[in-house]
């Protein structure tokens, strides 16, 4: 279900006990993914104001520790603990891929490193490398809201003084390079970017991905250990530093399942 909705481009999921509500940011998109589960799913359309519905969606959310790290939907007094308030980018900690990455993230040794995270939403994996230890962090989006909120989340977090967003569609402007590149996406857009991602990661660097259901872990894993030739953009670049280059080669270095989903570490050979 999760690959057919996608096609859809939904803005954000919320799992229920016995049903999901998959949020669009179009009527048009929400109508034709409804006429096209239809025949398969139980489906009911409803509008939802866009201003508030993620916060009053996820109001009592509890705090989520992954390893060393503590993800919080509110402020807190405590310094060791990283604030994402609930919003249209999501990415709270509560759902599995997010902590699939915060994991892999930890798996690494960020000291020094440069990360950018494709795909970046709330910020949260942005923030997360900084509290890790990166000398610096970028997250992309090509979502102006989920900019919006990773920017708020960043000012509630003062002590991550190393990282950025910038709006930029990881399909169509060419990546600045970094040693860590994180991408929490879907299986479909890792498949379709796999060369543009691995371009990105710098030699002897890593690429964590999540946002793949168990079914689609092996067409993704195809795709990054044998990626075909990077995208040609003539979109500005981001930095002045040349991105999606053809790879020599992959490999994969962590890998774990979590509630039907997959997170990986792949690191550029």
């Amino acid at each position: 279900m999760y690959a057919a909705i996608d096609d859809f481009s939904p803005t954000a999921l919320e799992e229920r006990t016995d049903s999901i509500r998959v949020f669009f940011s179009t009527t048009s998109a929400r109508d034709n993914a409804q006429s096209a589960l239809a025949p398969e799913f139980q489906v009911a359309a409803s509008d939802v104001p866009d201003e508030d519905w993620a916060r009053r969606s996820q109001a009592d959310l509890q705090p989520v520790t992954v390893g060393r790290l503590t993800i919080s939907p509110r402020v807190t007094a405590s310094p060791d603990v990283i604030v994402i308030t609930p919003s249209m980018g999501f990415g709270t900690g509560h759902h599995a891929t997010t902590r699939l990455c915060l994991a892999a993230l930890q798996t690494l040794d960020l000291s020094n490193a440069s990360v950018l995270d494709a795909g970046t939403g709330s910020g949260v994996l942005a923030i997360a490398a900084d509290r890790l230890g990166a000398a610096r962090a970028l997250g992309i989006d090509h979502d102006q809201d989920a900019v919006q909120a990773a920017r708020e989340n960043l000012a509630l977090n003062p002590t991550a003084r190393r990282v950025s967003f910038a709006v930029a569609d990881l399909r169509t402007t060419a990546l600045p390079r970094a040693g860590v590149v994180t991408a929490n996406l879907t299986g479909a857009l890792l498949m379709e970017t796999a060369a543009d991602l691995l371009g990105a990661v710098e030699d002897s660097g890593t690429l964590i991905v999540s946002g793949l259901l168990a079914s689609e872990r092996d067409e993704v894993v195809g795709a990054l250990t044998a990626p075909g030739p990077a995208s040609s953009f003539a979109a500005p670049r981001l930095r002045d530093k040349k991105g999606g280059d053809d790879v020599p080669g992959a490999r994969i270095v962590w890998e774990r399942e979590e509630d039907g989903w997959v997170g990986l570490a792949v690191k550029k050979t």
